[in-house]
């Protein structure tokens, strides 16, 4: 399981009209392989939530999102997985069916809610406009296999 965090000053999913807004927190864009487990959706969630990505007093980055009030937009990517090695096409055949996919999103979602965090969604398996306005910027990558942050 792979999860882009964004840390933004605001963000929003629109699909004809608006459908989901957040103000300061992070754009979660999580992508789950055909190897995804509970245990990495469990792991990944709580190193998110207790991740220091904001700025302290001082300016430096010492603050989680719990300690900012910060909410969650939280959108599914299954493009995260796209495998570019051949040809000009990405394959996607090691992003997770959707079925099990929904699911795993789902249980990550709510393992961060577990921390009382606020989390929004984006649309599942569907097209939509997402607006990220990054602060920083900061971009930070994680990923879990078999339970273990990598």
């Amino acid at each position: 399981m792979k999860v882009v965090l964004q840390k933004v000053k605001d963000a929003r999913v629109v699909k004809h009209d608006l459908y989901n807004e957040i103000n300061d927190g992070y754009v979660l864009l999580v992508g789950v392989s055909e190897e995804s487990t509970s245990a990495d959706a469990v792991k990944l969630a709580e190193k998110i939530a207790k991740s220091r990505n904001f700025e302290d007093g001082e300016g430096k980055i010492n603050l989680s999102i719990d300690d900012v009030k910060g909410e969650i937009l939280s959108i599914s990517q299954f493009t995260l997985y796209a495998d570019v090695k051949k040809g000009n096409r990405p394959s996607f055949t090691k992003a997770a069916a959707g079925d099990r996919a929904i699911k795993l999103y789902k249980e990550f979602n709510a393992a961060l809610e577990s921390y009382g965090l606020t989390v929004k969604e984006g649309f599942f398996g569907e097209h939509m406009n997402v607006y990220i306005n990054n602060d920083g910027p900061i971009t930070i990558i994680y990923e879990s296999r078999e339970g273990k942050i990598l």
